[in-house]
């Protein structure tokens, strides 16, 4: 009698156990890779996770804008021709670049050990946020100074660039 309660007990144990484990694996899967994306200080509700790429013509046009010379200084965005500066849909562009992606190294840091840590693609949605961290990163290397703060950057651009490569390599 005595051996059916600890096996009984033995077995609730175990299934305790797997069960916080799987908890704990599916909460991590949902952890957002860019929580900013859900606190949008500029009140728009279509803002809330926004997206710029929705269709090709705003592939293209991603493309066109970073072609055009396209900045991330200090949290503002700017893109130096007037005329795709104008256009409606820069806007959710704006919000992404100013106030979605990581721009302290530390955040980076967070980002990349977070990717590094997925088994799965990523979302189209994060796949976009992580290739411009990655510009924003690129940028901000390239107007550093201080040898440790460019070793840093580097290794952040390095490793960046490397999650983007593994999402894009089929598994």
């Amino acid at each position: 009698m005595l051996v059916r309660i600890n096996m009984t007990l033995w077995w609730a144990l175990l299934i305790i156990i797997y069960l916080s484990m799987y908890l704990a694996a599916t909460q991590h899967h949902r952890k957002a890779l860019y929580p900013s994306a859900y606190r949008i200080k500029r009140g728009a509700y279509s803002l809330i996770n926004p997206t710029f790429q929705r269709s090709s013509e705003d592939v293209n046009l991603l493309f066109e804008i970073l072609l055009a010379g396209m900045e991330i200084q200090g949290g503002e965005m700017l893109i130096p021709d007037e005329e795709l500066a104008s256009l409606r849909s820069v806007e959710k562009l704006e919000v992404i670049c100013e106030d979605v992606l990581p721009k302290r190294l530390s955040d980076i840091r967070r980002l990349i050990a977070e990717l590094a840590q997925r088994r799965q693609p990523l979302s189209w949605q994060d796949f976009e946020r992580t290739v411009l961290t990655l510009v924003y990163t690129t940028q901000t290397l390239a107007r550093v100074s201080s040898p440790q703060q460019r070793e840093a950057w580097t290794d952040a651009v390095i490793q960046l660039f490397k999650a983007v490569q593994k999402d894009l390599t089929p598994s």
